[in-house]
């Protein structure tokens, strides 16, 4: 059975936690994939410090650290800094207590070349087998950006799936702008998914709308869902907290929640 989370907001954190409590929600943290946060582990502390002065729900994840993140460019420097950020991501994490850090593939779908598909999957494999042994205390979920198949998702994941703490977060919305097809994205992924993010948009834009008000057939997702991902955590991917409520809502009224 699927659980879902919510962004909870530090700002108005009683009333995401009341949110949370009333719909049987988990946490993701989406404070910390700035750099400027990250650059500051005083303050990640200092938040992190006003998140723990409360009852926390018990599964927390968090978003990892993503623009400019591109640990197969030809760039050493580049390289280096996204490994940096990808590091301290998971730093963050531990200070935080989540058991899982999302980060994204970030390859540009325009360019089909052989040579650079074969390069990202090739310092991919690398880079996240390295990651994954290193931190064996943290899932690391990658997924879905701006990619418009999943082949590159799905090779990379057939790659790293004998580690235990790998999986796939299947972004539901940016595959329904970017790919189309949401069942061919759930077939192809499915042996991977551990974690999904969703919201709604019109199938042209990235509108992170709450979930029931845009165009992406929630019927669809429901059935997808049981038969391709059964197990996956689900985040409301949505920042405020009166849409988190329309979407939870909206997820009861299909029988989800």
């Amino acid at each position: 059975m699927n659980r879902f989370l919510l962004i909870p907001d530090i700002n108005r954190l009683e009333e995401s936690l009341s949110l949370a409590e009333e719909y049987g929600l988990g946490f993701e943290y989406n404070d910390f994939w700035s750099p400027d946060v990250l650059d500051d582990m005083d303050k990640v502390r200092a938040m992190a410090k006003i998140y723990h002065s409360h009852k926390l729900p018990e599964l927390i994840t968090m978003h990892g650290d993503f623009f400019d993140v591109l640990v197969f460019s030809s760039d050493r420097l580049i390289r280096e800094i996204s490994e940096l950020r990808i590091k301290q991501s998971i730093e963050a994490a531990r200070i935080l207590g989540a058991g899982a850090v999302v980060f994204h593939t970030n390859h540009n779908p325009f360019f089909k070349a052989e040579g650079y598909v074969n390069n990202w999957l090739r310092c991919n494999i690398d880079f996240w087998s390295r990651i994954l042994e290193e931190n064996p205390d943290i899932s690391i979920y990658i997924e879905n950006m701006c990619d418009d198949s999943p082949d590159m998702l799905a090779a990379l994941a057939d790659k790293l799936s004998a580690y235990d703490n790998f999986g796939v977060c299947l972004d539901y919305a940016h595959a329904a702008v970017f790919g189309k097809d949401p069942e061919a994205w759930c077939k192809a992924l499915s042996p991977y998914v551990k974690h999904m993010h969703i919201n709604d948009n019109d199938l042209k834009e990235d509108l992170h709308l709450a979930v029931g008000e845009g165009s992406i057939d929630w019927e669809q997702f429901k059935e997808l869902i049981t038969e391709y991902c059964p197990d996956a955590t689900v985040l409301i991917e949505t920042s405020s907290i009166e849409r988190q409520r329309s979407s939870a809502e909206f997820l009861r009224r299909l029988g989800m929640l």
